[in-house]
C-alpha cells in the first residue's frame, strides 16, 4: 500500500459486516478488523488496477462493469461474478426508472417553482376538504379515506418536485 496510506474503508461499516457474519457469541478484535480493512483495500486496488488495464487494452478511458468482471475472472474470483451481475442488472433498472421519472418532469415544461406552487395549491385544497369533512356528520370514514389518498398523492408529487 505504501504511499496511499490515506485510503481506508469505513470502520463502522466493516464492523457491521463482521458482526453480521459472526455468530453472536464471538468477538472480533480491533487488530483483526484493521487486517480485514487493509486486505479489502489491497483487493480493491488490485481489482481496480487490473480493470484499468482491461480498459486501456480497449482504448477506453472509463472502467466499465465488463472490465471489472473480466478482472474478477482473471483473478479467479468466479464465485463473485453472478452476484455482481445481479447487482448490475438491479442498478440499471433503478437508473431506468429514475431517468423516466426525471424525463416526465422535464417534458411537463413546468419550472420547479411552478411545480412547487401546484403542490402548495394541492395541499391547500386538501386542507380545505379535510376541514369541511371533519365538520360534516356522517362522512367520517369515507372522507378520511379520500383525504388520505389525496395526501398520499400530494406527498408523491412533493417528492418528485424536490428531486428536480
Amino acid at each position: 500500500m505504501g504511499e496511499q496510506e490515506d485510503i481506508s474503508l469505513p470502520k463502522a461499516t466493516v464492523q457491521k459486516i463482521i458482526s453480521e457474519v459472526l455468530e453472536s457469541d464471538l468477538t472480533f478484535s480491533k487488530e483483526a478488523r484493521e487486517i480485514i480493512i487493509e486486505s479489502g483495500i489491497e483487493f480493491i486496488m488490485i481489482l481496480s488496477s487490473m480493470a484499468s488495464e482491461m480498459a486501456d487494452k480497449e482504448a477506453k478511458k472509463t472502467i466499465a462493469p465488463d472490465h471489472v468482471i473480466k478482472a474478477l475472472e482473471e483473478l479467479e474470483y468466479h464465485e463473485f461474478i453472478p452476484y455482481l451481475e445481479q447487482i448490475l442488472v438491479e442498478h440499471k433498472e433503478t437508473q431506468r426508472i429514475k431517468e423516466r421519472r426525471d424525463a416526465k418532469f422535464k417534458k411537463s415544461g413546468l419550472s420547479e417553482e411552478e411545480l412547487l406552487r401546484q403542490q402548495e395549491e394541492l395541499f391547500r385544497q386538501s386542507r380545505n376538504r379535510f376541514q369541511q369533512t371533519s365538520t360534516t356528520p356522517g362522512d367520517g370514514a369515507e372522507g378520511a379515506e379520500s383525504l388520505e389518498a389525496e395526501a398520499d398523492s400530494s406527498r408523491s408529487e412533493s417528492v418528485k418536485a424536490e428531486e428536480l
